[in-house]
């Protein structure tokens, strides 16, 4: 039985197909595993969500809000091709994502604003002033 050597020279494709096979599927993988980073902060009348989402366009991003969840979801779409002497090399990464925030219930769902700048996504949730609402008396029923 002879066994065949994978050196860089010996490979049948040449030094660069040997170099980046490894590396084939990784763009796959990472898009499965694609799960955006967040933070969350609060000032006396706001909420603010940000959601980093390198690559990712404004026009694949969805948010939504129902029942105090608020739910950010999208897909990632990445295409590189390079070609060269010796080598041709090309990836893509495609993926979706989906996080949910559950919100305080405090909020007023009617006063929600998401802007999308240099990879990030600013989600504002403006709170129900508290004094807002004048007490309301009870009618007590006998019976």
């Amino acid at each position: 039985m002879v066994e065949k050597s994978h050196t860089a020279a010996g490979h049948e494709g040449g030094f660069w197909p040997s170099v980046f096979d490894p590396l084939r599927n990784v763009g796959e993988k990472i898009a499965d595993f694609f799960a955006p980073s967040a933070d969350a902060s609060s000032t006396e009348d706001v909420y603010e969500i940000n959601v980093e989402l390198p690559g990712v366009s404004s026009d694949d991003v969805t948010v939504e809000l129902h029942d105090n969840v608020l739910v950010v979801k999208g897909e990632k779409r990445f295409e590189r091709e390079e070609t060269g002497k010796t080598y041709y090399f090309s990836e893509r990464r495609f993926g979706s994502f989906h996080r949910s925030f559950r919100l305080p219930e405090d909020v007023d769902p009617e006063k929600v604003s998401a802007d999308f700048k240099d990879g990030v996504l600013a989600i504002k949730i403006a709170k129900r002033q508290a004094g807002a609402q004048a007490p309301r008396k009870i009618e007590v029923r006998k019976g």
